[in-house]
């Protein structure tokens, strides 16, 4: 057997023996020999990999297929090397660990392995011209090999002095944390079961039957993540479950009566497991059925692993763990899934760096997934809302969910951009849509089309144009301001099919791609910066630290740490300055809370109380039970008591929030901290006076932009912490208050229970909104002391490095490096 794999060191396509594959087919072994035709000899005759002579090296890989023939593979290679060269972005795979066979040492030369097979030797000069030389090469693989060689070269450096073993750890040690682990992007994409969201992202990742489709709408409780397989060529998921306590308390909890509409839902979760004749048996009946060792069994495991090539053997084993079948109760295993991570590999170019994450929000979702299901809201920066067309307009589902969504993400949320996509377009009837909209074909444009073609674009362009339409008249404001909201209209199925009645762009599934490469490019760019920022720090620190240290460098190093004191001081009063803003602000949210939060939860319930109150006393105690929200199936928003309490708050915070915070970069101004931190810097003012002493301003400046970075993802984290913990407290103060309505039963329950929240809300809401604004500036105050420790203690730090005596032995010429890096820094 004969594998095709690509060496990740130099993204070259190889055919090699099957047998140097590692067990997990991430790495290869590889021939020590210099003689092209040996190498050669040892691929087609698939030689053991080991020699008397040197031992072989060992590459890393991404693996894609097998053959039974070297002359199989020799095409496949072809094929792949072919649709390489076409691919229209290169990615970038920044978890690759560069191969030191493939490097340069001071005293050796470096292997380079060609596309043919053979391994020849480069000096060093030769390296540096094949960096430079290799167009194609994107800046941050370009940057990453030049600090490998870096980094050999440090290895190499000796000296006996503390300090200079200090200094070469340090410089060594901050080599090997650039190659750093990011967050993802995320992506998520909500609707009810049955609307094409499976179908959509199938088409949009180019897989037709991949991702499985539930027909009855409980797939959907099981959250479903969408990413890229950075590491071989399968397709692969990660399942997690509940634990064994979660499900026992789920079944165990609710009342076998007709008055607690959870009673239902776990019945449906019951059969699924067990099968129809379980629904009614007690928990101690279950565990003596049959298929309890294999429920048992899984729950014990708390995690499975799936891993195929093949997408439909893939599907196949996945969807019991995701899908319901009413027509097959039994032996289905999602009421036990947390949620699943779903891999797939060769989709670099969309996925690299974004999550999809399929999101149950109307009603699908339970409460063991409640907390995952708000931390994955929390973490968009884009969110499509996806509806059949027939009933995006009319249907309240979608706009629910869309005023659901901005509530949720807020100002406390990363969200950025709301696309509203209208699914199946191609599933219409000519003859009967134009009778509806009362025109002739002859009427409606699009000569020369189709009937049926003129009939699905007409009806697209009036969709969007009446979603726009009911957006820009709804009553949310914060939708106009805050969210960039696009429609599309599309077909998963016509984009799949060859003899369509619509061509790919008109499906606008391509438009949906383009979203994903842009945002994966614009992402891929910044890591390429700050990975080559920090690169160039590096190699400033290691020119800095090699200077002598006469009076004029003691000087420098004092004016710079007087600077720190200073611009801590100016940063330490813009803290203070949003501190009152932002407890003036709760101040007065607190106020109208107490005044007005027993008003507000009465006139919610008023809204949306049945006209006959029929069956309400069952969604109100759901609530009490979940903790104060709950979504109803059938409703298309949820009935969420804590948000109700904190709308006060939220209200009077909100503006001066989203000026302390904006979400997007574009849109800061004097009151945003973020403006506030990117000011912040020791060298403004700071102009050394000799040339020689540019090097260390070059190094402070390169740690400013690290640590703004760094403390910029800091900054987005603990904001929702600020921000949700309003509503984080008044869920945490009303518990015991929704422990005992939920218990009230008998005659008059729904009154009963009702009137134990109202006199909950009355004894504790002094208490209660005062101690969600104490938690809301404890979390601030925690965010600051952060930010100013960390500037100081890091840019102390680097003060220290700065005055480190290493100048007494020469550790390394990098001005050659430093040049190259800021080449590419300004590609």
């Amino acid at each position: 057997m004969y594998a095709v794999v690509t060496l990740r060191d130099t993204d070259e396509v190889m055919v090699i023996p099957s047998k140097w594959l590692n067990t997990g087919k991430t790495k290869c072994h590889w021939p020590p020999f210099r003689s092209a035709e040996k190498i050669k000899e040892a691929i087609e005759n698939r030689h053991e990999p080991s020699t008397e002579e040197k031992p072989w090296d060992t590459l890393n890989i991404i693996f894609h297929a097998e053959d039974d023939t070297f002359e199989k593979a020799i095409k496949k290679q072809e094929e792949l090397e072919k649709a390489q060269k076409n691919r229209p972005y290169t990615s970038l795979e920044n978890k690759t660990a560069i191969n030191p066979c493939t490097l340069l040492t001071p005293q050796s030369s470096c292997a380079f392995v060609t596309s043919q097979g053979v391994k020849r030797k480069r000096d060093d000069e030769s390296q540096l011209l094949l960096i430079k030389g290799n167009t194609d090469m994107v800046p941050w693989k370009k940057a990453k090999l030049i600090m490998e060689r870096m980094k050999l070269k440090v290895q190499a450096t000796q000296g006996t002095d503390n300090t200079f073993t200090t200094m070469k750890t340090h410089i060594l040690d901050a080599i090997s944390k650039m190659d750093k682990d990011r967050k993802k992007a995320t992506i998520g994409i909500f609707g009810r079961t049955g609307e094409g969201k499976s179908s959509l992202l199938n088409a949009v990742l180019g897989e037709q039957f991949l991702l499985p489709s539930g027909g009855f709408g409980a797939c959907t409780a099981v959250i479903i993540q969408v990413e890229a397989n950075l590491t071989d060529s399968n397709y692969t998921a990660e399942i997690e479950f509940i634990s064994k306590e979660e499900w026992e308390n789920e079944i165990a909890s609710p009342d076998k009566g007709e008055d607690n509409q959870l009673t239902e839902i776990v019945k449906e979760r019951i059969t699924a497991l067990y099968g129809a004749d379980a629904k009614n048996k007690t928990l101690e009946e279950l565990k003596r059925d049959d298929k309890y060792t294999e429920i048992d069994n899984v729950l014990t495991s708390g995690k499975k692993k799936i891993s195929s090539n093949n997408p439909s053997e893939f599907v196949s084993c996945v969807s019991q763990y995701v899908e319901h079948n009413l027509a097959n109760s039994g032996g289905c295993f999602w009421p036990l899934v947390k949620g699943v991570t779903i891999k797939i590999p060769n989709c670099h170019d969309l996925l690299e760096h974004i999550v999809l994450v399929d999101i149950p929000g109307t009603g699908d979702c339970d409460k063991i997934r409640d907390d995952l299901w708000k931390t994955k809201i929390r973490e968009c920066s884009a969110v499509w809302i996806v509806s059949d067309i027939k009933r995006a307009v009319t249907n309240s589902d979608p706009w629910g969910i869309l005023e659901h969504c901005i509530e949720d993400l807020g100002p406390g949320g990363e969200c950025k951009h709301i696309n509203f996509i209208c699914t199946k377009t191609d599933n219409i009837k000519p003859a009967e849509y134009l009778r509806s909209i009362k025109l002739t074909e002859a009427q409606i444009p699009g000569y020369g089309l189709d009937t049926k073609t003129k009939c699905i674009l007409h009806r697209n362009d009036l969709a969007k144009k009446a979603i726009k339409h009911k957006l820009e008249n709804s009553k949310s404001e914060e939708s106009k301001e805050r969210f960039i909201i696009d429609v599309f209209t599309v077909s998963s199925t016509a984009y799949f099919e060859e003899d369509s009645y619509l061509k790919p762009s008109e499906t606008e599934i391509p438009k949906l791609k383009d979203i994903l490469i842009n945002l994966n490019k614009s992402i891929n760019q910044k890591l390429n910066r700050d990975y080559i920022n920090d690169a160039k720090g590096v190699l400033s620190l290691i020119e800095s630290v090699q200077l002598d240290k006469d009076k004029n460098m003691t000087k420098v190093v004092k004016d710079l740490r007087e600077n720190i004191e200073k611009e801590l001081r100016v940063l330490d009063g813009h803290f203070g300055a949003l501190y009152q803003n932002l407890s003036r602000c709760l101040s007065k949210g607190v106020e109208e809370s107490v005044i007005l939060s027993v008003k507000t939860t009465q006139d919610m319930l008023l809204s949306v109380r049945p006209k006959n109150n029929s069956g309400f006393h069952k969604i109100f105690r759901a609530m009490c039970v979940r903790g104060g929200s709950y979504w109803p199936k059938n409703w298309n928003k949820t009935l969420d008591l804590n948000k109700c309490l904190s709308k006060h708050m939220y209200h009077n915070i909100n503006e001066e929030f989203v000026l302390m915070f904006p979400v997007d970069d574009n849109d800061k101004t004097v009151k945003s901290l973020q403006d506030k931190l990117d000011k912040f810097s020791i060298i403004r003012s700071f102009s050394p006076a000799l040339p020689m002493l540019q090097p260390i301003q070059f190094f402070i400046k390169t740690q400013e932009t690290t640590l703004k970075a760094s403390l910029s993802r800091y900054i987005i984290e603990k904001k929702k912490e600020i921000y949700f913990s309003v509503q984080t407290t008044i869920q945490r103060q009303m518990a015991l208050g929704y422990k005992k309505a939920a218990d009230e039963r008998g005659v008059r329950s729904m009154e009963k229970m009702e009137n134990v929240i109202i006199q909950t809300i009355e004894q504790l809401k002094h208490q209660m909104f005062n101690e969600g604004k104490v938690k809301a500036l404890e979390a601030f105050n925690e965010l600051k002391l952060n930010v100013m420790t960390t500037l100081e203690s890091e840019l102390q730090r680097s003060m220290e490095r700065l005055l480190s005596q290493t100048s007494k032995i020469t550790l390394l010429d990098v001005a050659r490096e430093i040049q190259e890096m800021e080449e590419l820094f300004n590609q």
